[in-house]
């Protein structure tokens, strides 16, 4: 193998006199799989954007097969055989597999594309890459695995000979990710080379060649993968020890808060996103829900949250019917809500950090004088204590909170939801694409809430999160409840991925009986 990419002291300073990188030395040999680590904010994605031409570096230079490499966008990149699969899917919906593969690019016949030819292509390059798509499926009606593998495919088609891959193992389960795996070493085989972006070190471990690490935007040093260990790699990335395996003690669960019997939601597709599902949460116990993305989790989150009506059954609330009332009333009677996507629906990005961390709870007397004006020194206060007690990384709590790397952010909205005092905490995807100081972080507060009485609801894509944290178990497929275990240790993670893919379900029957007891 030959050492063929080459970053050579790359520098990105922001207006501002943000400092994303300083003097980053970063190289990949011809046919190796290379892991990119580091914390939220370490300087990775910068990097890599860079790289693939979205960002220009302030100094230094990009070297492939020895030839400087100018870029000034993500085509530039691509001419040069440079492709990123981003960890958020850019495909469009209502598109065909082949459609989304040779977008910008088209197969033409005349003024047209020449579908035929495009699925004909497609075809021939899924068999060639051992990357099976059904070239006439739309996007909306196949799984998130399927998704992946027509994103890496998208960058195949033109030609990339780099693949730049973002938390690509972020949504899969444990059998998709063997699969991608696979994939993976025959591309290697093939004479691709992979950069692979992730906080799952056990995964690292077992598909990587070398790894590079970042911290506080500077290399940390190149390691072979196999002279290394998590615990070193966690070191090296955080400064200290950390454990993820968190300990806690046994559930002492109470009275009911939540319980949904019967919800159905039908999406604005007309398919049934969620199907008959009845279950319950305690206080001071976590009931967990795993699935493949797309299997109607997000959906009874939002129902349950107020982002949605659901067309049937109903959801109690302290034995309140919260199904009519608005979300400010539901979060009145004693929820806080951590959303799927944090950008989107969890800050208020033109907002500045102290402004996201009162933004529901500016209307109280804590934070008013006399009912009216907002008392600025409490609030400034409240804003430090929070930044403190969350770890934030941030100047001031003036600053943007969009400028925050995706970490800080989601501590900014953890900090938020459980300073708020709720009875009902709903936590989705609370440690997604963030870094394992931060994860450990989270995960020892959510056990820390559990154990001072609130009850929670979990979401998670992350198989060893939700196992880890839960105190009972969920499984979702198709939109119905496949699997429930009143105890989350009854169950392995293999096993678990079974029931996610629908492979195993238990009997409706049964699964009635367990989540009404």
């Amino acid at each position: 193998m030959c050492k063929f990419l080459e970053m050579d002291k790359i520098t990105k300073i922001y207006p501002g006199g943000v400092v994303a990188n300083y003097e980053v030395d970063f190289s990949v040999q011809e046919g190796e799989i290379h892991a990119l680590i580091g914390e939220n904010g370490a300087g990775k994605s910068t990097l890599m954007k860079i790289l693939f031409g979205m960002e220009k570096q302030t100094e230094g230079k990009v070297f492939l097969k020895g030839k400087e490499l100018n870029m000034n966008s993500s085509l530039d990149a691509l001419s040069n055989g440079i492709g990123m699969v981003h960890q958020h899917f850019m495909l469009v919906p209502s598109l065909s597999v082949a459609e989304n593969i040779v977008l910008g690019s088209e197969i033409k016949k005349g003024v047209f594309l020449d579908k035929s030819k495009a699925i004909e292509h497609v075809r021939q390059l899924s068999e060639k890459y051992n990357l099976p798509v059904n070239p006439k499926s739309k996007i909306m009606d196949i799984s998130v695995s399927n998704k992946q593998k027509v994103e890496i495919l998208k960058a195949l088609y033109r030609g990339a000979k780099i693949l730049i891959l973002d938390e690509p193992t972020a949504v899969l389960t444990p059998q998709e990710i063997e699969e991608l795996f696979e994939q993976l070493k025959l591309l290697k085989e093939s004479g691709h080379t992979i950069i692979f972006i992730s906080h799952k070190l056990h995964e690292i471990k077992k598909l990587c060649d070398r790894l590079t690490i970042m911290r506080d935007g500077r290399s940390m040093g190149v390691y072979k993968v196999d002279e290394v260990s998590e615990d070193d790699i966690s070191r090296l990335m955080v400064g200290r020890d950390v454990k993820l395996d968190i300990e806690k003690k046994e559930p002492k669960a109470e009275e009911v808060l939540l319980n949904v019997k019967d919800v159905s939601y039908v999406d604005e597709f007309g398919k049934g996103a969620v199907k008959d599902v009845s279950f319950s949460v305690r206080r001071g116990e976590i009931v967990g829900i795993a699935g493949v993305e797309g299997n109607g989790q997000s959906e009874i989150i939002e129902v349950i949250t107020g982002l949605k009506r659901a067309n049937k059954g109903d959801v109690f609330l302290k034995n309140k019917n919260i199904g009519k009332m608005n979300i400010k009333e539901i979060r009145n009677l004693g929820m806080s809500h951590i959303p799927e996507d944090r950008m989107h629906t969890g800050i208020a990005p033109n907002m500045s950090v102290e402004e996201n961390f009162i933004s529901e709870k500016y209307s109280s007397e804590e934070l008013t004088k006399r009912g009216f004006w907002l008392n600025k020194n409490k609030i400034n206060n409240l804003s430090r204590s929070l930044i403190k007690d969350f770890n934030v990384k941030t100047d001031s709590e003036k600053s943007p909170i969009k400028g925050l790397s995706g970490g800080n952010i989601q501590k900014v909205v953890v900090g938020r939801e459980f300073s708020s005092d709720s009875d009902l905490l709903i936590v989705n995807q609370p440690t997604r694409g963030i870094d394992v100081g931060a994860i450990e972080f989270i995960r020892k507060k959510i056990v820390a809430m559990r154990d001072r009485g609130k009850g929670i609801l979990l979401v998670s894509a992350d198989l060893n999160e939700v196992m880890t944290l839960s105190d009972s178990l969920i499984v979702m497929n198709e939109g119905e409840i496949a699997g429930y275990f009143p105890n989350s240790k009854d169950v392995t993670e293999e096993e678990l991925g079974l029931y996610m893919l629908g492979v195993k379900r238990q009997e409706k029957e049964e699964i009635r009986r367990a989540t009404n007891e």
